[in-house]
């Protein structure tokens, strides 16, 4: 070889002086690193490690450097959203015209929401220590470095990782078994009615179970008897729908020892709303004599054996439908009529008192007001047998007083809620009239947030959204039930609820001198933890929450 060669060997390409590195792009990846140690990204390594490539590419041209920096400052801003458990633009486009009649003051306590000022403190630590690094060390080696263990770990497992409380989750669920403890508590096959979960947690499985799921959930209908006996004793159905009231709220309002917990003669302590959205809650309810659909057959017509009150008209209740509030926002009551079968006209709300004024302006009535007109209704006297749907929202996130733009306390209005309903039931129990309650909450309000979504957030319905206080109590009994309230601790949603109906729509539950309460509440459908909206399904696996988002792979639930 001559030494002409030899030189032409050792000079590096090129394209060597063109590597200019990440430069300001390095605190962008150290700051996804920070929050995906954190648990707070839904990250996506190969996305990342393709972006990384393409802002390191080497290229001679400074006009093409420069135009290539700002063709990055949108597709950066676009993946970092898509790390993040904020909603998708899918959700967003489905959710614009709700978000327009938001008021400019719950605008702005939303923004508010999504500032951690802690965050903000490490962010600003973060700035500073990577400026006065970039002095001595070449930063992007290091990230670099960094993505690439990232990718690594997505592809060797779980159990190779650097990350102690995260990880890159574009992979399929952690193939985990469930414990012993797991599978003899009836957590992975709680009955019959719940498909077993015995393959493990990846996505593939994840999706064959779910599909599974609702195969099995179609083939399932409360058995309501073709008409009642002759002795059959009319009675009144109000079932209470109350939008934003989780088990977590409740606690977290330091509420779980309020009176009125103590009227009931049945709780439900592991109760699925399926949903954390109002509408779709109110339609799930208004179908609870079928099994659980998926949110999108929820706005397919059913079958008419589906309908819960539709049921019950058959045997000659009257149907009645009771709002607190207009029904306009997010076209409640067109939902409740189009796709939950509720025809009945809305129950006369003139001059009733205004408790609220709502997140959009509107007005919130005062509940007490609103149940003792029922309870003076001769119109619902005079029906014999009686079906009233009422849907509340007094603790919905933005509701704020009169004169006030700032939402009020919420443990303030459940207090009031809690003080009203506990009058009410009390002032049922002096009257004397034949009444099961029932009480089935919506959704809850997300008081607390998590590493998902900040308070007040409910795109993705989480398990401590979805889990609700649902609960039953008969007025008027013979016999009333003595003692704490039985719990059904088994899951269970809203069959559960059509089946209690059913079993009590000849009214002799009122009458009897005995009841055997543990038939009466035996052998429940139970209905496996799975919740959705439009663009999310979260659902127990083994014992563990497990989220899809938009369609793509499932992932752990970040706890």
């Amino acid at each position: 070889m001559t030494k002409s060669t030899q030189n032409a060997a050792a000079t590096p390409s090129s394209l060597w002086h063109y590597w200019r590195g990440l430069s300001g792009w390095n605190l962008y990846f150290l700051v996804k690193f920070g929050l995906l140690w954190a648990g707070y990204l839904n990250f996506h390594p190969l996305l990342n490690l393709v972006f990384m490539a393409f802002l390191l590419f080497p290229l001679p041209n400074s006009r093409l450097h420069r135009w290539r920096q700002w063709i990055a400052l949108p597709l950066g801003f676009a993946l970092f959203w898509h790390d993040t458990w904020l909603p998708g633009p899918e959700s967003i486009m489905s959710q614009g015209s709700q978000i327009a009649g938001f008021s400019a003051d719950y605008m702005w306590d939303l923004v508010t929401r999504f500032i951690n000022w802690q965050m903000v403190g490490v962010f600003f630590v973060l700035v500073v220590a990577w400026m006065f690094l970039n002095q001595w060390i070449r930063i992007t080696v290091f990230v670099v470095i960094a993505m690439v263990w990232i990718n690594l770990t997505t592809l060797v497992g779980p159990s190779f990782s650097l990350w102690p409380t995260g990880q890159a989750t574009s992979a399929p669920a952690a193939a985990t078994s469930a414990s012993p403890a797991e599978a003899s508590s009836g957590s992975i096959a709680a009955s019959g009615d719940i498909p077993a979960q015995t393959a493990a947690p990846t996505s593939d499985n994840l999706n064959t179970w779910l599909t599974n799921f609702y195969a099995s959930e179609s083939k399932r209908v409360t058995a309501f008897p073709a008409q009642l006996p002759a002795d059959a004793q009319p009675f009144d159905l109000l079932i209470i729908n109350i939008c934003s009231l989780a088990s977590s709220d409740v606690e977290a309002a330091g509420l779980l020892q309020h009176p009125l917990w103590s009227h009931f003669d049945i709780r439900f302590s592991d109760f699925n709303s399926a949903t954390s959205y109002s509408g779709p809650a109110a339609i799930r309810l208004l179908r609870a004599s079928c099994g659980q659909p998926s949110h999108t057959n929820l706005y397919q017509p059913a079958g008419n054996q589906c309908y819960l009150f539709d049921n019950l008209s058959k045997l000659g209740f009257t149907q009645h439908l009771m709002l607190d509030h207009n029904g306009v926002f997010g076209d409640f009551l067109k939902e409740v009529r189009e796709n939950g079968g509720m025809q009945s006209p809305l129950m006369d709300q003139s001059k009733l008192p205004v408790n609220l004024l709502s997140f959009d302006g509107s007005p919130v009535y005062d509940d007490l007001a609103v149940l003792n007109r029922w309870l003076q209704s001769q119109e619902v006297a005079a029906a014999g047998s009686s079906a009233t749907f009422y849907n509340i929202l007094p603790l919905h996130d933005g509701n704020h007083y009169q004169g006030q733009s700032k939402t009020a306390d919420y443990k303030t209005r459940a207090q009031k809620l809690f003080d009203e309903l506990d009058a009410f039931f009390t002032e049922l129990e002096k009257s004397g009239r034949k009444v099961m309650v029932i009480v089935v909450p919506e959704h809850g309000a997300a008081l607390q947030g998590d590493k998902m979504q900040v308070s007040g957030l409910r795109d993705i319905p989480s398990p401590s959204i979805t889990r609700v206080p649902a609960a039953v109590k008969f007025f008027g009994m013979k016999a009333p039930h003595q003692g704490a309230a039985i719990d059904i601790n088994q899951p269970s949603s809203y069959l559960a609820i059509s089946e209690l109906v059913a079993r009590a729509v000849d009214g002799k539950i009122f009458t009897e001198d005995s009841v055997d309460w543990s038939a009466f509440t035996g052998n429940l459908p139970q209905t496996a933890a799975v919740s959705e909206n439009s663009n999310t399904v979260v659902m127990q696996y083994q014992g563990k929450p497990y989220v899809r988002l938009n369609g793509g792979a499932w992932v752990p639930y970040p706890q």
